[in-house]
């Protein structure tokens, strides 16, 4: 139980600090006087970074076998670069504290999901019981984020994350560590897992779809604003696509079946579309900002499934890396991608071409999940 409500307070911080991050971070850049397009090479070239670190504190956890140890490190540098980064006005400043975050910041992503599910299975409690806290963490701190960079400045970020941060920082020091599996990692295990084709097929899907959806994370502040949208609106539009995430979340136990993984996912990418194609044709910021609803549809259902159907066909040594690899698909390599071509998309033909092409991008990764689901009816 102790553990549980810690955890459940770390999500409601960690996952507060990505929303002051991953949302506000082209909004921060273009105030200082950045374009778009580089703006998406700046997030692209942190997309490099968190394809490196990802899988490097993932393996470390996997081999010292502590995920606790690992995750006070990276709080640790991810409040001092991330306190730095809103204090700075510097283009290379700027650019070398984004980058010093995405470093410390993203890979606690995958290493927070698998302590969330091996909780979750230690206590026999549902993981979106736990995941709902990161839900509302997001939601919380973008509406503050949105309005306090509204009224006091952009700079103000600086302190929520530092504050944030710290209080990550004491919940971690005092959460038990958890070992996730009790098995020698060896690298004849990962050239094992690394020939299933079952699982190869998965990531790749999840490869495609994500790419879209990280565009979409990178460029709607700014479409917002180029809508004629404030800060505090794109704060409302990213609460209201987090708390939307809430509900599916805390109802995880009640949708999510085992076997049905695949389908799930293909319900939730064809949302993607769906929600994508509609952005492509609005013209009011206030319409824009309410279509996040749809966003319980996507990314909750997305993610939930995707975890569990790769701790299906994962060997328990290899979960963190597993949980890390998915992670770096669907934040840090999709993200370099989203981030050079969204930014050229997004300065060469506007915000509604933009977000008609990611519409088609999505519907491409419906398709790929059809095929795979044909497929494992047919084996």
């Amino acid at each position: 139980m102790k553990v549980q409500v810690l955890l459940k307070g770390y999500n409601f911080l960690f996952f507060g600090l990505l929303a002051l991050f991953i949302p506000f971070l082209p909004v921060y850049l273009e105030d200082k006087g950045l374009s778009a397009s580089e703006i998406g090479i700046v997030i692209g070239t942190g997309g490099f970074v968190t394809l490196i670190a990802q899988p490097l504190w993932g393996f470390i956890s996997d081999k010292t076998k502590t995920i606790r140890k690992v995750m006070l490190i990276l709080v640790s540098l991810t409040t001092i670069f991330g306190y730095f980064l809103f204090n700075v006005d510097s283009f290379v400043l700027l650019v070398m504290f984004a980058l010093l975050v995405y470093f410390a910041l993203m890979p606690l992503d995958p290493l927070t999901e698998s302590l969330n599910f091996t909780v979750s299975e230690m206590a026999r409690v549902s993981y979106g019981s736990i995941r709902t806290y990161g839900a509302l963490g997001y939601a919380i701190l973008s509406l503050i984020v949105g309005f306090s960079m509204d009224y006091f400045g952009m700079n103000s970020a600086s302190i929520l994350f530092a504050i944030l941060g710290l209080i990550s920082f004491a919940i971690v020091w005092f959460m038990p560590d958890v070992q996730a599996s009790t098995k020698p990692v060896t690298m004849e295990g990962l050239k094992q897992v690394l020939k299933n084709k079952e699982m190869l097929l998965f990531l790749v899907m999840v490869f495609i779809s994500s790419i879209p959806a990280r565009m979409n994370d990178t460029f709607l502040g700014l479409h917002l604003r180029a809508l004629g949208g404030d800060t505090s609106l794109i704060g409302i539009a990213f609460f209201i696509a987090a708390t939307s995430e809430i509900v599916i979340f805390a109802l995880s136990f009640w949708w999510l079946r085992k076997g049905k993984e695949l389908e799930i996912i293909t319900m939730a990418t064809f949302f993607y579309f769906l929600r994508f194609i509609l952005a492509a044709f609005i013209l009011s910021p206030l319409a824009l900002t309410l279509l996040q609803v749809l966003q319980m549809f996507t990314f909750p259902i997305f993610y939930t499934a995707a975890i569990q159907y790769l701790y299906q066909i994962m060997p328990k040594e290899w979960r963190a890396t597993g949980q890390t690899v998915l992670a770096l698909l669907f934040f840090g390599l999709s993200s370099i991608i989203a981030s050079y071509a969204g930014g050229y998309l997004y300065k060469e033909f506007g915000g509604h071409t933009f977000y008609f092409i990611i519409s088609i991008m999505s519907f491409i990764g419906v398709l790929f999940g059809v095929l795979l689901t044909i497929r494992k009816h047919k084996n």
